[in-house]
C-alpha cells in the first residue's frame, strides 16, 4: 500500500462523486473509501471491477490511481473527449520504429554472437518465469500488472547501478523480457499504444543484451499491435525484419517459426493466399524440432495453437470452407479462456457466413460469456469484428438479441 492517493481522490471529484456517494454505489462504508484514498488499505479484487467501472477507467488505469508511477497508466480528465487520432499517430510512429529495425541491424562478420539460450537457475530468470506463469494462469491477465510494474521498477533501479558489461547485459535481458509481458498485459485490455511502446522498450533492451530470439519475439508481438488495426502492411514490415533477426539466434528455439506464424497472419491480411500457405509451412516445422524448443515466457510457441492461427487466415482470406475444419479442431484443443473466446468468435463469423442461426448464437454466446467472466479486451476486439457479419441476419430475434449484447460489450470497452 502506498501514502495519499491524490490521483485517485481527485478522479473521484472529477466525476462528481462525494466519498459517501461513492462508498453507496459500491455497497462499501464511507470509511472504507477513505482508508483507499489515505493509502491505508487497498479495494478487493472482487471490488476493482466495479469500482473501474464507477469512474470510467480500466483497470490497468485504476491500478496506476492507486498506485502511482513507475509506467502510471496515462490519466484522463472526466468531461475531455479522448482524442484518437493522438493515440493513432503515436501507434504508427512506434510501428515505424520497429519496422526500420534492421537499419541498424548487424549482419557483417564483425556482429555480436548470439546468446543461447540455457536453461538457468538464475533468480532473476526464475522470478520472471513466475510472473510469466501469473499471467498465463489468471483469468483476468490485468491483474499481474502491479506485480510486473513492480519488478520492473526493481530491475530499473538495479540497472542504475551495474558497473559491468556482463551484469548491465543481464539486466537489459531480464527487462527486455518483462516489458514483453507489460505489453501484453495492456495489449489484452486494448491499451494499444501503451503495449506498443512497451513492446519498443522490449526490443531496445534485446538489442542492447544481443539476445537476438528475445529482440525478435518483442518485435512479433509489436506486430500484433498492427494486426489488430489491420495495418498489415506495417506488420509485414515488422515482421520481415523480426524474422531476420530471429533467423541470427538460437536455431534450438522456435522463435523463427513463431514469426512465420504471425507473418501469415499479415499476409492473410494483405490478400495473399500462396504466401500465407508458404508461412504456415514454414510455421508448421516447429514440430521437427528438439531440445527445449520454448521457454514458456516470453517465447511460448510450440506449434499447439497452429490450427487456429490457419483457422483465423483463412478466415480473414475469405476462405471459410478452408477455416472452418481448423477452427473446429482449435476448439477441441483450447484450453485457455482467452484463446477459447476467441476461437468461439471466428466460429461464429463463419456461422453467419454460412447463414447458420443456431450457430451464430451458441458461438457468440459462447464467447460473449467468456469476454465477461475474463474482462478480456482480446476476446472483446474479436467479438467486434462479429457484429457486422450479423447485419443480414438481424431480423431474427435471437440474432438482434447478441447484436445487443455485442454492441453494449463494445461500448463498454
Amino acid at each position: 500500500m502506498s501514502g495519499k492517493r491524490d490521483l485517485f481522490a481527485r478522479r473521484r471529484r472529477e466525476l462528481g462523486y462525494s466519498q459517501e456517494k461513492l462508498a453507496a454505489d459500491l455497497g462499501v462504508a464511507t470509511s472504507t473509501v477513505t482508508r483507499w484514498e489515505c493509502g491505508r488499505a487497498d479495494p478487493h479484487p472482487q471490488q476493482r471491477p466495479r469500482l473501474a467501472a464507477l469512474l470510467e477507467v480500466t483497470a490497468p488505469e485504476l491500478d496506476g490511481l492507486l498506485n502511482p508511477p513507475f509506467m502510471a497508466p496515462v490519466h484522463r480528465a472526466a468531461p475531455a473527449v479522448i482524442d484518437e487520432s493522438d493515440d493513432m499517430k503515436r501507434r504508427e510512429a512506434l510501428g515505424l520504429i520497429a519496422a526500420t529495425a534492421l537499419i541498424t541491424f548487424p549482419f557483417g562478420e564483425a556482429a555480436a554472437a548470439p546468446v543461447a539460450f540455457v536453461p538457468s537457475d538464475d533468480s532473476g530468470i526464475l522470478a520472471n518465469a513466475h510472473l510469466w506463469r501469473t499471467f498465463s494462469a489468471s483469468r483476468n491477465k490485468h491483474e499481474a500488472y502491479p506485480l510486473v510494474r513492480h519488478r520492473l521498477g526493481v530491475l530499473t533501479a538495479e540497472l542504475r547501478s551495474v558497473t559491468s558489461e556482463r551484469a548491465r547485459n543481464r539486466l537489459c535481458g531480464l527487462i527486455g523480457d518483462l516489458y514483453q509481458l507489460a505489453g501484453e498485459v495492456l495489449f489484452d485490455s486494448n491499451r494499444y499504444t501503451d503495449a506498443a511502446q512497451c513492446y519498443t522498450l522490449a526490443a531496445a533492451a534485446a538489442r542492447e543484451a544481443a539476445q537476438y530470439d528475445l529482440w525478435a519475439s518483442a518485435l512479433a508481438r509489436h506486430a500484433f499491435v498492427e494486426l489488430s488495426e489491420r495495418r498489415y502492411d506495417s506488420a509485414e514490415a515488422i515482421l520481415t525484419a523480426a524474422s531476420r533477426i530471429a533467423h541470427r539466434g538460437d536455431n534450438r528455439l522456435s522463435t523463427r517459426h513463431w514469426v512465420a506464424a504471425v507473418q501469415a497472419q499479415a499476409f492473410a491480411g494483405l490478400g495473399l493466399l500462396q504466401a500465407c500457405d508458404r508461412a504456415l509451412a514454414e510455421a508448421e516445422q516447429v514440430r521437427g524440432l528438439t531440445g527445449p524448443v520454448q521457454n514458456g515466457g516470453w517465447l511460448r510457441f510450440d506449434g499447439s495453437r497452429l490450427a487456429e492461427e490457419r483457422g483465423t487466415c483463412y478466415l480473414v482470406l475469405g476462405r471459410p470452407d478452408l477455416a472452418e475444419k481448423s477452427l473446429l479442431n482449435a476448439l477441441k484443443t483450447s484450453h485457455s479462456p482467452r484463446r477459447r473466446g476467441s476461437v468461439l468468435a471466428e466460429l461464429a463469423v463463419l456461422s453467419a457466413h454460412n447463414g447458420d442461426i443456431e450457430q451464430v448464437v451458441h458461438f457468440g454466446s459462447a464467447s460473449l460469456a467468456l469476454a465477461g467472466e475474463t474482462g478480456s479486451g482480446y476476446i472483446a476486439k474479436k467479438l467486434g469484428g462479429v457484429r457486422p457479419h450479423l447485419a443480414p441476419l438481424l431480423k431474427d430475434d435471437r440474432i438482434a438479441d447478441l447484436h445487443h449484447h455485442l454492441s453494449a460489450l463494445q461500448h463498454a470497452a
